[in-house]
This record gives structure tokens, sequence and C-alpha cells, in this order.
């Protein structure tokens, strides 16, 4: 069965094209030119992928992001844009976005880069009993932490934190993702919460918490297990 995709460009020629090309790929695409006109879908249908451009004639793609990240699915985004600042990136990936694509661009690897975020997004990794990284050892059953065979004694926030970071090795989570998926999205606090936690985390399971080995920080993104 293929999968849906949601294309919002205004540029008609560019969007006809991307609608092609994964059309040819066996997306089931919708397809709109304006904020106004692809809220009403979103709130009634999920989708496996959205692809936004940021300038639209009445706002903005990066409010669509916003409203599909309240969504309990999880639907990979990636931004199209004209603004190929640092800045600019990184705002795309702080308000959920999971690629950002600056135009002009190739089409096929812009559907290359598509079909990579599907995969992933519906990859189900087994859920191991126990993680292992280096001399960091994670009991999922026990909830015990040994760290050179030593217990590390966390709190039951700290370990659910740990636990998520170590289930997903390499991706990297904004605050905000990190809120909704440890906290839960009914959590109504501010993204510091997240920092707190992890920098006592850190003190807690690295060497040297100052040049931590398995809890990176991404700089201006968020962060991510090594």
């Amino acid at each position: 069965m293929g999968y849906s995709a949601l294309v919002v460009e205004d540029n008609v020629d560019l969007r006809s094209i991307l609608t092609t090309h994964l059309r040819e790929a066996e997306f089931d695409v919708s397809e709109f030119g304006e904020v106004q006109h692809t809220v009403p879908c979103i709130d009634r249908e999920a989708f496996d992928v959205a692809i936004l451009d940021i300038t639209l004639p009445d706002g903005s793609g990066l409010d669509i992001c916003r409203r599909l990240r309240q969504y309990s699915h999880y639907t990979p985004i990636i931004i199209l844009s004209a603004k190929e600042s640092e800045a600019d990136k990184i705002l795309g990936l702080n308000v959920g976005a999971d690629d950002y694509v600056t135009k002009p661009f190739s089409i096929t690897e812009l559907v290359a880069r598509v079909n990579a975020q599907v995969r992933r997004s519906n990859f189900q990794p087994l859920e191991p009993d126990i993680f292992v990284s280096n001399e960091l050892r994670i009991d999922t059953n026990t909830r015990i932490v040994t760290l050179n065979n030593h217990p590390v004694n966390l709190t039951a926030l700290e370990f659910d934190l740990l636990t998520w970071f170590a289930s997903q090795p390499g991706r990297v989570f904004t605050r905000s993702q990190l809120l909704d998926n440890v906290w839960g999205r009914g959590y109504k606090g501010y993204e510091h919460t997240v920092n707190s936690h992890i920098n006592r985390l850190r003190n807690k399971i690295e060497v040297d918490s100052s040049n931590p080995q398995y809890i990176k920080t991404i700089w201006g993104v968020g962060y991510a297990f090594q």
C-alpha cells in the first residue's frame, strides 16, 4: 500500500512537478497552495509525510508545521525554502521540521529525502529489555542503570529520558519534542526544564559532564544520544 503525502507550495508549476514525481513514487498526494485550505485537511486527515513551503500567500508553512506537531500522529516534515541562512534552518528545525531543503533543489533528491523520512518514521525497532552503550547499561525491566558496573541512582523522569534517548541513537530531538514524548503532551512547563534534567542526567552518567560522551548537544537544535 502506498503512503500519503501532503504538499503545500504556492508555485503552481513546482507543486505540479512535486506531485507528479511523488505519485510516480506511489504516494497518494494531497496538494495545496495556501494555509487556509491546508488547515481543514490536516485537521481531519493524517499524512505519512508533509512537504511545506515556508512562504505562502496567506501565511507561513511554519504555522502548518506547528499545527501538525499538535497532533498525536507524528508526521515527518520537510521544509522547502529559498531562505538558506543558518538562522532560518534552525528556526525550521526548532518548530518541528525533520529536514530543511533550500531552493533550487533536485526533485530526485527531494523524493529520496521523502522516502528516507517515511522509512525512518515507519521503522519499528525491537524494544530490548537492556540497552548497552560502552560502559552504560540500562535495564528497562528492573529500571536499573549501571555505569562501569556501578549502580546509577536516577529519578523516574531521568530514567525515562535516558531510555527515550538510548532507544533511538543518533536521532536529534528538539526540546519541544522531548517535552511531548517524555513529559507528555499535556505538560505545561517550559523548555528550560529539559536543559535542567539533561544537565542532572549528565552529572550522573557522564565521566566529564562538560564534555559528554552519551548525550550530545546539537547546537541550535537539541540533543542526541551517541
